[in-house]
């Protein structure tokens, strides 16, 4: 609903958000944030989670209502009551659970809210022409208007999300962790579609822990801080360090912490492991105290070969061995019981129970130690357990006894590691550890595997993110095609060696 007045006679921003205040029971989420956003820019919102840029965003969107504060589009005051009349304003949000309909084709998603136009019978030559012309302008043509949306990657969902939003003539784009789950190439098409977007007008808010995607697509940033501004910057004037500095609120000395861990005796050894055509004879060893890296590109078989070591996929061939003894694993539970655990990569969906206790995710994997013969739980034990491991890590919570959905992201993934260490496994494998946390929540996380390394652990980590691998690996197996492609000692791990090795690019 608008104003009858502008509120502003020279408008150069596209949105105006000011003064915006918002409290959930007594405890402020906003506090008089501002945020503008020209016409025409690729606008990042950043900040810790927990920082009030979802709280934000909800505002914007019209799911949530301010407690105070005003919002102006093109100069005019703007009153939402609820999300669709943020549709109607031209604003959509894109979250990272894309919001689509997977039964339904391309052309009936981007056309949901108007599938018939007001009459009885639908055009489908029109519906579909009308979808093939707006994939056309995003130059992706090639997308079918006839397929049913779950049979397509996660990359073309998404570009079928950004169409839904240009067939309401959205003029205002809200992206959150868009490439999360997107392969390098993916978000580089994700990138182009973003940039030809912001030349014909549009303006974006992009929302992402990827600080090197900030620095590559964005041209002003906002950050939050505990619900309140710190500033608004051009990107051409910040270096990444000081963007993470006004984030976190502190000089940040280092981003990887120094390790002095002893590399011991080998504890963990596969040999010639396959599974199908994604695995081909794989063979890597990690040492005690080590950090084993495995990379390569989306795609190489990384996830898979872990899978099939744990049991989790049947295995062709091939052979495991845990501190010089040969295990047999057919299943996740056969390689608990061997020493052997994973923190996986989707950490809502695997990671952890969300709607149980905290307490209750922490010591589930260690429930044969604190139960009786009778498998009664002793509480006590568990109550001992559950506070030493909160303390270890460093999880921020109220209560053990509150949900694990609670908690920020990286503190949901503290209390993941926490459950692996309540099993009493010697050797971790820890896929994508810092993905969806803010650059807080990574740093602690690189501390928890320093010191678990320090204590005797052996750790194996599958890691997107080279700069990770770079920083924290004291080895690195790389992937490609479902083959170890090459292996780099430290000396040798850089991202010139780990990109030449994933995609097969050989010496002069």
């Amino acid at each position: 609903m608008l104003d009858s007045q502008p509120n502003i006679n020279e408008v150069e921003n596209k949105l105006d958000m000011r003064g915006i205040y918002k409290s959930f029971g007594g405890i402020h989420a906003l506090k008089n944030v501002n945020l503008s956003v020209r016409k025409g820019e690729i606008h990042a919102l950043v900040g810790e989670n927990g920082a009030g840029k979802s709280t934000l965003m909800k505002i914007l969107s019209g799911a949530y209502t301010a407690d105070e504060g005003q919002i102006f589009i093109d100069g005019k005051k703007i009153h939402f009551n609820n999300p669709m009349d943020g549709i109607r304003q031209g604003i959509s949000v894109i979250y990272q659970e894309l919001a689509l309909m997977g039964d339904l084709t391309v052309a009936e998603n981007i056309f949901i809210d108007n599938l018939n136009e007001g009459k009885r019978i639908i055009n489908w030559k029109k519906l579909h022409g009308e979808t093939q012309r707006l994939l056309n302008e995003l130059d992706f043509g090639h997308i079918p208007a006839n397929k049913e949306t779950r049979k397509l990657s996660v990359a073309y969902q998404q570009i079928v999300e950004i169409c839904k939003a240009l067939s309401r003539n959205s003029t205002i784009l809200v992206l959150d962790e868009p490439t999360s789950v997107l392969s390098a190439k993916e978000a580089e098409q994700l990138f182009g579609l973003l940039r030809r977007l912001r030349e014909n007008g549009t303006s974006i808010i992009y929302i992402s822990h990827r600080l090197d995607e900030i620095f590559a697509i964005c041209d002003r940033a906002t950050v939050l801080r505990d619900g309140e501004n710190v500033d608004t910057v051009e990107i051409c004037d910040i270096d990444e360090r000081k963007l993470v500095n006004m984030m976190i609120g502190r000089e940040l000395t280092y981003y990887f912490p120094s390790r002095q861990s002893k590399i011991g005796e080998t504890v963990f050894e596969v040999t010639d492991i396959s599974c199908g055509n994604t695995v081909k004879n794989v063979s890597f060893y990690v040492k005690r105290g080590e950090v084993l890296g495995i990379s390569g590109l989306v795609g190489s078989g990384r996830t898979e070969a872990l899978m099939a070591i744990l049991g989790e996929d049947k295995k062709d061939g091939g052979s495991i061995r845990i501190n010089d003894r040969e295990v047999h694993i057919r299943s996740p539970i056969d390689a608990l019981k061997a020493g052997l655990s994973l923190l996986p990569e989707d950490r809502k969906t695997q990671g952890v129970f969300l709607n149980m206790p905290i307490s209750h995710n922490i010591s589930i994997s260690g429930l044969k130690k604190l139960s009786n013969a009778a498998g009664v739980i002793n509480r006590k034990k568990e109550y001992s357990m559950v506070e030493s491991l909160v303390d270890k890590l460093h999880i921020k919570l109220r209560s053990p006894q509150d949900d694990c959905s609670s908690l920020s992201g990286g503190n949901q993934q503290k209390v993941a590691i926490s459950k692996l260490l309540g099993a009493d496994c010697s050797v971790l494998l820890f896929d994508e550890p810092t993905r969806g946390v803010d650059v807080g929540a990574k740093i602690e996380i690189y501390k928890i595997i320093n010191d678990l390394v320090g204590e005797g652990y052996a750790i194996i980590m599958i890691s997107s993110e080279m700069q990770e691998i770079i920083g924290m690996c004291d080895r690195v197996a790389v992937m490609r095609n479902g083959e170890i492609a090459g292996e780099l000692t430290k000396e040798d791990i850089t991202e010139e060696n780990l990109i030449n090795l994933s995609m097969g690019v050989l010496d002069q």
